[in-house]
This record gives structure tokens, C-alpha cells and sequence, in this order.
């Protein structure tokens, strides 16, 4: 109970933190009358409308990268695994490339165009995968995502050379993960999409622990493995092409969290999964406070401080989990 009120204190803290600080300067005093609708018209706008939003898309989105790492680390039983491994972020990428280097206009031109990449890398990775008589090989799902992303990010490769100084660089920003494009309807639309892939991967805790196992245990255990690693991989994928739509490439945030988990937690999965959501989701939105103030008025692509951060965490948990 008490790690629960830790990591439920340490969400509430990441979230005041990313509401609080910014580049406008506001103190707690200030923050705290937007948050009710009295002050300064303009301060009160940039609380309610600029910096509560985006944490919270911030918070949303890194605790269904964790959820989705853990997912996939039990499915395909690699403790590498991540939610970018299987080709999501090659074809995020290219779709949203493409968007930038075609010029559409539009708020929502791009999570578009990056939602439709993904769920095509989805629907390849898993046709390739799938091999004599309808059965999921998830060591063919493994290689045939790290195929599927490298042949997106070459052509992504090819679509930046050929593309202008000025798409070049949105589409640079965009690669590097940020929620610059956060609004009060992209939450909206993301929490709406997200709820029923989370539902999914919570309600699948007890076959996660069996499946992790491996494949015989599972089913001598008494779970229908080939439905369940198909409806495992595509609720991970719909959640991951959610997130990837929204914030762009973020990527750490799904490999690490759920190895600090299982320290902290133990490998349960009804446990692992909302702790899980929970430290991710705190993390993110951390990481997204930090990259908007540390250079300000500057802003980071939150992308670039989660990878500084996530290598030397990644670093510390492979040597406690060695010993």
C-alpha cells in the first residue's frame, strides 16, 4: 500500500510540476487562481488552455508507452522489447514525413497521416509474422518489425533528403517527439481511443502472467495462446499508433518503466500494468516540464531528454538486474 501512495504522490507531483513551470514565468499563486478561472485573462489561458492539456496528454501518453512495453516484453519474452520495436515508429514516421514534405495543412494532417503509417506497419509486421495455419510466431513478429522499421526509416532517410529546409526541420521536430500540438481535443480524442486498448491489456493480466511462461506452460496451464497473442499484439499496436499520432517518437519510456516496475513490484501483471501506467505517465510528464524549461524559451523535443535520461537508467537497472 505504501509504494502505491508513493508512486500515486509521485504522478500528482510530476503533473503540478508540468502545470507550474514553463516559460511565461507564472508563480503558484498565479497558477492556482487559472486553475479556478480568476486572474489575468492571458494567464489564465495559458494554464487551462496551454499547460494543463498537454501534461496531461504528456502523462496519458507515457503511461501507455510503459503499458504497452510491458505487454510486449511478456508476449514475445524479450526484455528489449518496446512498443517502436515492431515497425510502429518506422511507419508513425514516414506517414507523418510525408504529411510534412507534401505541405498538408491542418492541425490534425499530421497524427493523421502518422496513425495511418503505423497501422499500416501494424497490418505488414503482422502479415509477415503469421506463418502455416494462421499461427502468430512471435520470433518472426520480433524480426519482421525490426525489418518493417528499417525499411520506413530508410525511406524516411530518402523523403528528408529531397524535402526543403523549412519541412525538413518540423519534420526533424516531429521525429524527436514533443507535445508542441497539444490541445484540449487531442486529449480528448486520445483518451477516448486509448480506453479501450488499456481495458484490453488490464483485462489480459492473469494469461500475460501464464504467457510469460512460454508458450507450452500457457497452454498446459489452460490459456488459448494464438487468440490471446493476437488480440495482445494488436490492442499493444492500436495503443502505440495512438500515442505515436499525438507526441511523435518518444522512446525509452516503454523499456525502461516496466523493468523498474518489475524491481519495485514483482513480474505480476496486475500489478506491473498500472504501476506501470502510473511511472510512465509521471516520468513523461517530468521530462516534458524539463524540456520546456531548461533552454527557455527554447523548447526541447521531449524525445531528446528522455533518451538522455533513459541511458543511464536503462544502464543502472541492466547491472541490478545482472546481479
Amino acid at each position: 500500500m505504501k509504494r502505491w501512495v508513493v508512486l500515486a504522490g509521485a504522478a500528482l507531483a510530476a503533473l503540478a510540476l508540468g502545470v507550474a513551470v514553463g516559460p511565461a514565468g507564472l508563480d503558484t499563486a498565479v497558477v492556482a487562481r487559472a486553475l479556478v478561472g480568476r486572474g489575468d485573462p492571458i494567464e489564465v489561458a495559458i494554464v487551462r488552455d496551454l499547460r494543463v492539456p498537454r501534461v496531461s496528454l504528456a502523462f496519458l501518453v507515457g503511461g501507455a508507452l510503459a503499458m504497452t512495453g510491458a505487454v510486449l516484453q511478456a508476449l514475445v519474452r524479450n526484455p528489449l522489447a518496446d512498443p517502436y520495436l515492431l515497425g510502429l515508429s518506422g511507419g508513425a514516421g514516414l506517414g507523418a514525413v510525408l504529411a510534412i514534405a507534401l505541405g498538408l495543412q491542418g492541425a490534425w494532417a499530421v497524427p493523421l497521416a502518422a496513425a495511418v503509417g503505423a497501422l499500416t506497419a501494424i497490418a505488414l509486421v503482422y502479415r509477415l509474422a503469421v506463418v502455416a495455419s494462421g499461427v502468430l510466431d512471435t520470433r518472426v513478429l520480433l524480426l519482421s518489425g525490426v525489418v518493417v522499421g528499417a525499411f520506413a526509416s530508410a525511406l524516411v532517410g530518402a523523403v528528408l533528403a529531397l524535402s526543403p529546409a523549412e519541412q525538413l526541420r518540423s519534420a526533424l521536430l516531429w521525429l524527436l517527439g514533443g507535445f508542441d500540438g497539444a490541445s484540449w481535443k487531442a486529449l480528448a480524442v486520445f483518451a477516448a481511443y486509448a480506453s479501450i486498448p488499456v481495458i484490453i491489456l488490464y483485462r489480459a493480466s492473469r494469461s500475460l502472467d501464464l504467457l510469460s511462461l512460454g508458450e507450452e506452460p500457457a497452454r498446459f496451464l489452460g490459456a488459448d495462446v494464438e487468440p490471446l497473442k493476437r488480440t495482445l499484439y494488436i490492442a499493444a499496436s492500436l495503443l502505440t499508433a495512438a500515442a505515436v499520432a499525438v507526441s511523435g517518437i518518444i522512446g525509452f519510456v516503454g523499456l525502461i518503466i516496466p523493468h523498474a516496475v518489475r524491481l519495485l513490484w514483482g513480474h505480476t501483471h496486475r500489478v506491473l500494468l498500472p504501476a506501470s501506467f502510473l511511472l510512465g505517465g509521471s516520468l513523461l510528464a517530468a521530462a516534458d516540464a524539463l524540456a520546456r524549461t531548461a533552454f527557455a524559451p527554447l523548447t526541447l523535443p521531449v524525445g531528446v531528454v528522455t533518451a538522455v535520461v533513459g541511458v543511464p537508467v536503462f544502464a543502472v537497472l541492466v547491472r541490478r538486474w545482472a546481479t
